[in-house]
């Protein structure tokens, strides 16, 4: 019982340093909120395959998790997942900025409410587009079907860009403000690809080979583009998703 309370502790202060939610731990980890709750209050403690997938998800080592010693945060795979809306510039010229957000918040709650459907975390939202990753069991796949849903459900057309890799997730910023955010290359390739995808495939979803690998069967690719962007050395190839139709 000790143990369970010990990794309790750990997980809940690692958590709340994050500033993120039993929810969003369940969607990265594949399990119910209901787990992460008993084990936070020690009631139970997470399954033994799960240990190393959770220190990684909480920036410490499993011996740091288990109570022992402090080790340097990890990294962890994951899907990269950015969506920007079409219009932004345009609304925020001619309308007042609490219309602007009013009509943000509409496809931000939807493109939101997509992602944590196949459970994913959503993580920030900046101006016209929202940044989410998702980790665990099918990632990649889970990622496709977020994208697809959220162009289906909200009404303003929007581009959306997935790559999977390497990740930090961590509080950046000032520890006073800061807030739960990720970083590494995976993150930086994926907005750049989505900068890309908004002015040469608007409105499409766009992945890498990452995630060409790991596509739902009723999915598509397009034509590959090979896109050599600012900063990185080697060119990355992208293709457009696409439902298949039924013959």
């Amino acid at each position: 019982m000790l143990i369970n309370e010990t990794v309790g502790h750990q997980i809940r202060e690692r958590r709340e340093k994050l500033r993120l939610k039993q929810h969003d731990i369940a969607n990265a980890l594949q399990v119910s909120p209901q787990a992460v709750s008993k084990w936070e209050r020690g009631e139970n403690a997470p399954d033994i395959s799960l240990l190393a997938p959770l220190a990684r998800l909480l920036g410490v080592s499993t011996d740091t998790l288990l109570g022992y010693h402090e080790q340097p945060p990890d990294v962890f795979e994951a899907s990269v997942y950015f969506a920007m809306v079409d219009g932004y510039a345009v609304k925020s010229q001619h309308l007042p900025p609490k219309t602007v957000a009013t009509w943000a918040n509409g496809f931000f709650f939807q493109v939101t409410e997509a992602v944590l459907h196949y459970n994913g975390v959503p993580l920030k939202y900046m101006g016209d587009t929202f940044l989410g990753f998702f980790s665990g069991a099918d990632h990649q796949h889970r990622a496709v079907q977020a994208a697809f849903l959220a162009q289906s459900v909200v009404s303003t057309a929007l581009t959306i860009a997935l790559h999977s890799g390497e990740i930090y997730l961590g509080a950046i910023g000032h520890p006073e403000y800061a807030r739960p955010d990720i970083m590494g290359e995976t993150v930086n390739l994926a907005f750049l690809i989505l900068e890309w995808a908004a002015r040469h495939q608007a409105h499409h979803i766009i992945a890498t080979s990452t995630i060409l690998n790991h596509l739902p069967t009723d999915i598509a690719t397009g034509t590959p583009s090979l896109l050599t962007l600012r900063g990185v050395g080697e060119s990355i190839e992208v293709r457009q998703l696409f439902r298949q139709t039924s013959s």
